[in-house]
C-alpha cells in the first residue's frame, strides 16, 4: 500500500507541474494570438494558422517601436502621451502601466536588487525586491528612504515599504531565485525534491 501511495505522489510530483506549464504557456499563447488574430481571421479565413496573430502583434510592436524613434512619428506619439496623462482617471491607468513596463524593459529595470529588511519589532528578515532608489523625485523629505516591494507567499501580492537605505541590506542572490524562494514559501531552497531523496534512499 505504502509503494502504491508513493508512486501516486511521485506521480502528482512529476506530472501536475508539467501540466501547469502547459496549461499556462497555451492560454497566454492563445491570449497574444488573439490580440491580432480576430483581425486577421477574416482575411484568411481557413487558411489561417495559429500563431499569425502573435508574428502579427511582434512585426506591428517592431514598426511602432522604429517610428517612435524619428521626428514626425515620434512627435505624434509624445502628443498622445501627454494627452493621456492629462485625461482624469485615464491618466492613472496609464502612468501605472507605464511605469510598470518601464520597470522591467527600461534601462533602469526594477527587481533587479534583492534586499533583505528586518521586520519592525521582530528580530525576523524578510525578502524583498528595490523597485525605487530615488523616492526624493515623489516626496522630497524621503530622500534617505527607498522603496522595497515584499511580495507574498503563495500569491499574486505584496507590500511597499520605504525603508532608510542604512536599514537595507542587498544580498547577491539572483532575483528569479529570490521570487521563486518568497512565493513558494521558501520550498525551493531544497537542493533535492522528494524523488530525489527517495532515490538517494
Amino acid at each position: 500500500m505504502k509503494s502504491i501511495l508513493k508512486s501516486f505522489v511521485n506521480g502528482i510530483l512529476t506530472i501536475v507541474p508539467i501540466i501547469l506549464v502547459i496549461y499556462v504557456t497555451y492560454k497566454t499563447f492563445m491570449f497574444l494570438d488573439g490580440l491580432l488574430g480576430g483581425f486577421l481571421k477574416q482575411y484568411f479565413k481557413e487558411s489561417y494558422v495559429p500563431g499569425i496573430g502573435i508574428l502579427a502583434t511582434l512585426v506591428l510592436i517592431t514598426i511602432l517601436g522604429f517610428l517612435s524613434t524619428k521626428f514626425v512619428t515620434g512627435t505624434i506619439f509624445r502628443i498622445i502621451d501627454r494627452l493621456l496623462e492629462k485625461i482624469p482617471f485615464v491618466k492613472t491607468v496609464y502612468s501605472v502601466i507605464k511605469d510598470t513596463v518601464h520597470s522591467f524593459l527600461g534601462e533602469k529595470k526594477s527587481f533587479s536588487k534583492v534586499a533583505l529588511v528586518t521586520v519592525p519589532g521582530t528580530n525576523m528578515k524578510s525578502l524583498g525586491f528595490v523597485t525605487s532608489e530615488d523616492l526624493e523625485v515623489f516626496y522630497e523629505p524621503l530622500s534617505d528612504y527607498i522603496a522595497v516591494y515584499v511580495p507574498q507567499t503563495f500569491q499574486v501580492a505584496g507590500f511597499t515599504f520605504l525603508i532608510r537605505k542604512e536599514d537595507v541590506e542587498f544580498i547577491d542572490v539572483k532575483p528569479e531565485d529570490a521570487m521563486k524562494f518568497i512565493l513558494s514559501g521558501g520550498m525551493t531552497s531544497k537542493k533535492t525534491t522528494l524523488i530525489e531523496a527517495q532515490k538517494e534512499r
